[in-house]
């Protein structure tokens, strides 16, 4: 009976502990992660490591000095192969971080090339490779699908024109620079997620000091909501031609405001001069392709040249592009291959056919290009990021509604800069919405008296 009441006293915690733990793994991956995966795969880790490495391919023959070393210093007769060396290693709530230093004859894509096997050898969920400075890399693994529940981090990069906008799959944030990448293509089928996507670009900038300006020629179904803090909205492709007139307008009168100041970019302005930044969202560009007539067609023509001055020539002027569509190609019609070449970055969510994943990406990073056809259409804002730097990474958006989305617009409606070029094309609003306090308006000074 006393066995009995002790194996009682002892099974019913354990068996509470492990209950306690199969539910953190599924409910709470993150607890779990830190109470027993970090630990293990750390210990599992230091052990393998030099093995795991040997396998893979990851080691050079030592140098002759080594190899001298070794057999008349340390008395060994065998000189093992040398494998990168670890610098750091640390844990977060999400994996590991490892950086190490590539010895001579390594390359990173040697380390990029076996991640794949990398992740099973250490039985993580993911292994990304980044280099951090010449001769150094960092494994960035992750001990669970970060991107089944999104939860951005804490710690995000800040800046003028920086919005965090969904999670990479090695736990980082997603970041929109549009001091680094200007402009950028975003493509997607329907109910993919596109449109979460544009959802948290457009609630991110909306707490920016930035002027918005959208382009929505399905009557504006998707940016109406957001029109308290758009300084310009087109709804249709007669308005969208205008509107685009306008920006070329704004663009070259701000060209010479830098001309007369003598700098290449309005950055290079002091703060009170400087003209509010701008950027142009464009929802489904198709839209501005189609045409009926031969009037159309003129329409056409006219709006993509426009939209092809504005990628090659705005970044300086501060206007920056976000073009959103379902496809993309050169069946489009006459310069969208010449208007895709100017938009740096891309963002590919699951779309209905191979030629518009290699439209978005197979001239950047054509190996991203398979990831995009076997995303799942049960997985909702999975994309693949990329830009011409040849990088690319899976990332997901976290839930917005387009209510919760608008409310933040409305919240911020003080932000929206006036901007005279484009005041005729500002959605009206209701009375007292955008009201209080005064919208900012853009200075242009003399510069002969400033």
């Amino acid at each position: 009976m006393t066995d009995v009441a002790t194996l009682w006293e002892v099974g019913l915690p354990l068996a509470g502990a492990a209950g306690g733990l199969g539910y953190a793994k599924v409910r709470a991956p993150r607890v779990f992660w830190s109470l027993v995966g970090l630990p293990v795969t750390r210990v599992r880790f230091a052990v393998t490591y030099h093995a795991t490495m040997d396998v893979c391919g990851l080691t050079v023959q030592p140098s002759r000095l080594r190899a001298f070393m070794v057999r008349n210093i340390a008395r060994r007769p065998d000189v093992q192969p040398v494998p990168p060396k670890v610098r750091r290693i640390r844990g977060t709530s999400t994996g590991l971080r490892v950086t190490l230093r590539l010895p001579a004859g390594l390359e990173p894509a040697d380390v990029m090339a076996a991640s794949e096997r990398l992740r099973h050898a250490w039985g993580v969920h993911s292994v990304n490779v980044t280099v951090t400075k010449p001769g150094f890399v960092e494994l960035r693994m992750t001990g669970y699908d970060v991107l089944n529940r999104v939860r951005m981090p804490r710690r995000r990069p800040s800046g003028p024109m920086t919005v965090p906008v969904a999670l990479r799959e090695d736990g980082t944030a997603f970041v929109r620079d549009y001091l680094k990448v200007p402009h950028a293509l975003t493509l997607g089928a329907n109910q993919t997620g596109k449109s979460m996507y544009q959802r948290n670009l457009i609630a991110g900038l909306a707490r920016l000091p930035v002027a918005l300006v959208g382009i929505d020629c399905k009557r504006g179904v998707e940016h109406r909501s957001y029109a308290p803090r758009l300084s310009a909205l087109a709804t249709t492709p007669e308005e969208a031609d205008g509107l685009l007139d306008a920006l070329v307008g704004e663009m070259e009168d701000r060209f010479d405001l830098l001309s007369a100041y003598g700098v290449a970019d309005i950055w290079a302005l002091h703060e009170d001069i400087r003209p509010a930044p701008v950027v142009v969202l464009v929802d489904e560009v198709a839209e501005l392709f189609l045409t009926a007539t031969k009037k159309d067609e003129e329409r056409r023509d006219r709006m993509v040249t426009q939209l092809i001055r504005l990628g090659q020539l705005a970044r300086a002027a501060g206007i920056y592009l976000e073009v959103c569509g379902q496809r993309f190609g050169s069946d489009l019609g006459k310069g969208a291959t010449a208007l895709r070449a100017q938009l740096t970055g891309r963002v590919v969510h699951r779309v209905n056919d191979k030629q518009t994943a290699e439209m978005g990406l197979g001239d950047i990073a054509p190996d991203a290009v398979v990831t995009v056809l076997t995303i799942p259409p049960d997985r909702p804002g999975i994309a693949v990021a990329g830009d011409t730097s040849g990088g690319w990474s899976r990332i997901r958006t976290p839930q917005l509604s387009a209510t919760e989305a608008a409310v933040i617009c409305l919240a911020h409606a003080h932000l929206t800069p006036d901007l005279p070029a484009l005041a005729a094309y500002r959605p009206v609003l209701p009375d007292g919405i955008g009201a209080d306090p005064e919208p900012v308006p853009l200075v242009k000074p003399d510069p002969a008296t400033a």
